[in-house]
């Protein structure tokens, strides 16, 4: 250190102490102003009389000053207070995610049947707990410990910081950005849950969430959002259209495949035989519930709040996020009323659903017209998609598939109409890799399950309900 730098931190210590020591007098005489600008002032001489010291001109020892001043003011304020910002965004946005937990339970347990609630509630709880251990032994290392442009990232394990150290060098705490991203698998493993419900064994479902969480959400997470070839390649997926409900789409699609579907629901002819599920208004505060939480999911995904452009961009994302979800469940509404004559209000659920998921690969750019016509067309997917895989006879207890598989790939290939920086090559290739990277690892995946331990339950097992059959408590005991 120098002897200028020794005088001037010398002198700040000695100033900003006295500053502090005088505060409440000050406040109490409405003298904070002055005490400030004379304190200021006293930084400026101090590095300036400094500057004298070691030869410097007047003119290089006025400069002096001016720049003692300026880191004061945005070292000790400026930067300090955009990392407390960016941090709290993290950690605000985290939760509301996480909440977003409490809304796949419940409209997972609403969707299914009466004899299965219980097991919905248990799987939502098992795969968010999950998913945090994974994440924090293997996933968040995979995700972005690796080189720009690579397809692999590190192993190991995530080293928080120790109690009073951390100094926010990357702009915010490192520990609340690993929260944000945990609450993101855990996301990816909901989608899963709700597609294969009412057949599944639940420690195959559990087996596979270890390997989504722990692997195959952080590789292909690492192409993007770990600064790897993706990235590199121009993809652009603001808040993970693609990269978490496609990818827990395709999963859902792979585990639903090789599942088959519950026992009585096809028919011959084509026959479709409905299966109501056990509470609308659970279901619907479940959808409430995801459109809470999905401003903390896109609107945090600014990753910064340390500037007013940056809350400004916030406040557009969530105003963004709302207009989509909208446009989603009123066209999901008109289309049902014009094609069936009567409004089937899980379509609705999903339609709105199925708009957030649509916007969530850019939810910042996007015009009010161009964010109404993407969210619609979210609604216009689910509308059409559930009656054609019920064709295919894939059975998709909760519509996860068109809402986060379809609608995802939709969001994310929409991405060039309002983002100049993406190309529709770029997305076609990102939407195209990741889907098959993940659809086949995880066909794999469930293949080891299925020939192993196995993944379906008994149809005495699946007739009872799992309810009773896995895990032997009933939601609803008295019915």
């Amino acid at each position: 250190m120098t002897l200028i730098s020794k005088k001037l931190m010398a002198g700040i210590i000695a100033l900003f102490a006295i500053f502090i020591l005088a505060s409440p007098s000050l406040a109490q005489n409405a003298d904070i102003n002055a005490t400030i600008n004379s304190t200021l002032q006293a930084i400026s001489d101090a590095a300036s009389a400094a500057a004298l010291e070691e030869g410097a001109t007047a003119q290089e020892a006025a400069a002096a000053g001016s720049d003692a001043i300026v880191n004061a003011v945005s070292g000790s304020f400026g930067d300090r207070d955009a990392k407390i910002f960016n941090t709290v965004l993290f950690l605000v946005g985290g939760f509301l995610v996480m909440w977003m937990a409490a809304g796949f339970a419940m409209l997972e347990m609403g969707l299914v049947r009466k004899k299965n609630v219980s097991m919905q509630g248990l799987k939502n709880i098992a795969l968010y707990s999950i998913a945090g251990i994974m994440f924090w032994l293997v996933g968040y290392n995979i995700m972005y410990g690796g080189e720009a442009g690579g397809f692999f990232g590190s192993i190991g394990t995530y080293d928080f910081p120790n109690a009073g150290e951390g100094n926010a060098d990357a702009g915010y705490s490192v520990a609340s950005d690993w929260f944000f991203q945990m609450v993101f698998v855990a996301t990816t493993a909901s989608i899963v849950s709700g597609a294969v419900a009412e057949r599944m064994k639940v420690w195959a479902f559990l087996a596979f969430t270890v390997v989504l969480t722990s692997l195959l959400y952080p590789i292909t997470g690492m192409w993007q959002w770990g600064g790897g070839w993706l990235a590199e390649l121009g993809f652009s997926d603001f808040a993970g259209s693609t990269l978490v409900h496609s990818v827990g789409g395709w999963a859902a699609l792979a585990g639903v495949i090789l599942l088959g579907a519950r026992k009585g629901k096809y028919g011959a002819n084509g026959m479709v035989t409905p299966m109501p599920g056990s509470s609308i208004p659970l279901a619907t505060l479940g959808m409430f519930i995801l459109w809470l939480g999905w401003f903390g999911f896109n609107g945090a995904s600014q990753l910064a709040m340390g500037t007013i452009s940056d809350a400004a961009d916030i406040s557009r994302i969530f105003a963004n996020t709302n207009l989509a979800a909208a446009a989603g469940a009123v066209t999901a509404m008109i289309l049902v009323q014009l094609l069936y004559k009567k409004i089937d209000i899980t379509m609705v659920i999903n339609g709105a659903l199925a708009g957030l998921v649509s916007i969530t690969a850019e939810p910042l750019a996007p015009s009010v017209p161009q964010t109404l016509l993407i969210g619609a067309i979210g609604g216009v997917i689910v509308v059409f998609a559930v009656p054609l895989l019920d064709k295919f006879k894939i059975d998709d207890v909760v519509g996860a598939i068109p809402v986060h598989l379809l609608a995802g790939i939709w969001g994310t290939m929409i991405v060039p109409l309002s983002n100049d920086n993406a190309t529709w090559t770029n997305q076609a290739i990102g939407v195209l890799s990741i889907g098959a990277f993940t659809f086949v690892a995880s066909l794999i995946v469930w293949a080891i399950i299925k020939y192993t331990i196995g993944i379906r339950v008994s149809e005495e097992d699946e007739a009872l309900g799992l309810d009773k059959s896995e895990i032997g408590v009933e939601a609803y005991p008295e019915f």
